[in-house]
């Protein structure tokens, strides 16, 4: 099934907003209440709109866990690749540092509680003007599965700085999290975040990225491990010229539960964002879940952006959920539109390979790693796009694509 709107008239969606106060403030999108303390947050159900789609039966507890119920859990980061570039710190800071919590303000209750639960942060800081030679990996490593953990991490990226930071998650956990990224005026900023984790790991992830005049974020995300992976994603412009690219990469086998969801929320002008996320699905009851948000607000003139989602089905009995939105409150925009699809192997481009002498089972592998090389280019680290690119490898073998 395919929708495409590649042209949205502007101006053509317009909703009332509800207000908060300043003690407990609304989020202007659907009246969401954002705070930091899990109890101004109601329990949730799986009735929500937000949450329909997630089998809340597979979280773990994370969804009913109360503050104060669970210890943290088994979280080890760690920073790999030797010592850290020039311009360069991490560190592990107590919960109450005053540079938390500034870029993200809870939205849900899993949020919250993880907000409130964690003990101590990973900070990763870049200085300003600093332009590190080599990426900045951390492997975040879960060591058990017993029970709800939770973590936090801030990356803060200084005025005209360029990095490229590695977020590599494995091993075994039931994990709640937020990450918070800051990206300073005229920065540059590549963050890649991997959902590596064992088949028994689940993971609610939040996160916030807030962008300075002239900044730019080239976002990865790539979920391909766990039982179940929930990643909500969302970029805040505050000053003209910012920039997003946000790509991903997903790919879920047999009972893997998949979830993305994005909101590019611009409230300035003159800003840019473009949304490129694909999914392979293989295996009985695999299930991806793609949500895309995208506001314009009345102050954002001259914005730009575009989205577009694309699932591969590789086998039967698998589902896609693919849901862009597109919401725009002014009539002076520079592009806007949309697209989603999802389908399988296109019986073309197989029938072209074969009849070139390419066995059936090689050019399925063929049209597989041509759908996702282009978003495996963006990550920029050849250790880390080598690795991703053998775990592709592994599933299709092992499903005999």
């Amino acid at each position: 099934m395919t929708t495409e709107a590649p042209a949205v008239t502007p101006g053509a969606s317009v909703r009332g907003h509800s207000h908060g106060t300043p003690d407990q403030p609304v989020d202007a999108r659907n009246a969401v209440v954002r705070s930091h303390d899990v109890a101004d947050f109601p329990a949730i159900t799986g009735r929500e709109e937000e949450w329909r789609f997630t089998p809340l039966g597979r979280v773990r507890g994370l969804a009913k866990a109360a503050p104060g119920a669970a210890p943290e859990g088994q979280l080890a980061a760690t920073v790999t690749w030797g010592e850290l570039p020039a311009g360069v710190e991490v560190t592990s800071v107590a919960r109450g540092a005053a540079a938390l919590g500034q870029v993200l303000t809870p939205f849900d209750r899993v949020s919250a509680l993880a907000y409130g639960e964690f003990s101590h942060a990973t900070v990763v800081s870049v200085a300003r003007d600093a332009a590190p030679g080599r990426p900045v990996v951390l492997s975040i490593t879960g060591t058990g599965a017993a029970g709800p953990g939770f973590g936090h991490t801030l990356v803060e990226v200084g005025e005209s700085a360029e990095v490229t930071v590695v977020l590599d998650h494995t091993g075994s956990a039931v994990l709640a999290d937020n990450v918070e990224l800051s990206v300073g005026a005229n920065a540059r900023l590549t963050l890649v975040s991997i959902a590596d984790w064992s088949g028994d790991s689940v993971q609610l992830q939040h996160q916030k990225a807030r962008l300075g005049r002239d900044s730019r974020l080239t976002h990865v995300a790539v979920s391909l491990g766990g039982d179940l992976v929930r990643q909500h994603t969302s970029f805040e412009f505050t000053d003209r010229g910012g920039e997003v690219d946000a790509y991903g990469i997903y790919f879920a086998d047999a009972g893997q539960h998949l979830e993305h969801r994005l909101f590019a929320d611009h409230a300035v002008p003159d800003c840019r964002s473009n949304v490129v996320y694909r999914g392979a699905l293989q295996g009985r009851d695999a299930h991806t879940v793609w949500v895309g948000d995208v506001l314009i607000r009345a102050t954002a003139t001259g914005t730009d952006t575009y989205e577009i989602n694309r699932n591969l089905i590789l086998t039967d009995g698998a589902r896609a959920d693919s849901i862009p939105n597109l919401e725009i409150e002014t009539g002076e925009v520079a592009g806007a539109g949309h697209a989603s699809a999802t389908g399988r192997f296109d019986d073309e481009q197989l029938f072209y390979l074969q009849s070139r002498g390419i066995s059936a089972e090689e050019a399925r592998r063929l049209v597989v790693r041509g759908f996702f090389a282009e978003l495996l280019a963006k990550i920029g680290v050849p250790e880390v796009t080598e690795r991703l690119s053998a775990s592709i490898e592994a599933r299709l073998s092992k499903a005999g694509a």
